[in-house]
């Protein structure tokens, strides 16, 4: 069986205003994500895979980067060519200082 290649990015190359695709667990996303995000958890993917644009560039996030590299190897898989992979997911976005918001009252978190 074919694996492609994941192309991969830091969070710094990351564009602020990016379909980013994050497809961590509903508690990780409501604890905390990058505003503007696509919340979309991995398990979900192949039943909605319709919800991820196949024209725009797609960065797929996850808590440190392996589930969002799967993901990315399904949709490059699946004729989504424009699909990269974000570094270190989160936790790098967390510590590159990037905005960060929850759905609840407390303050945004990575867990």
């Amino acid at each position: 069986m074919f694996a492609p290649e994941v192309p991969t990015v830091s969070t710094a190359d990351v564009p602020a205003d990016a379909y980013l695709l994050d497809v961590r667990e509903p508690d990780e996303w409501a604890a905390g994500h990058a505003p503007g995000a696509h919340h979309l958890p991995m398990q979900d993917v192949p039943a909605r895979l319709g919800e991820v644009p196949m024209d725009d560039d797609v960065y797929v996030i996850c808590r440190s980067g392996g589930r969002s590299a799967q993901v990315t190897a399904y949709l490059l898989g699946n004729g989504f060519d424009q699909v990269r992979n974000v570094d270190g997911g989160m936790r790098a976005w967390a510590a590159a200082d990037r905005a960060l918001e929850s759905t609840g009252e407390d303050a945004p978190r990575i867990i």
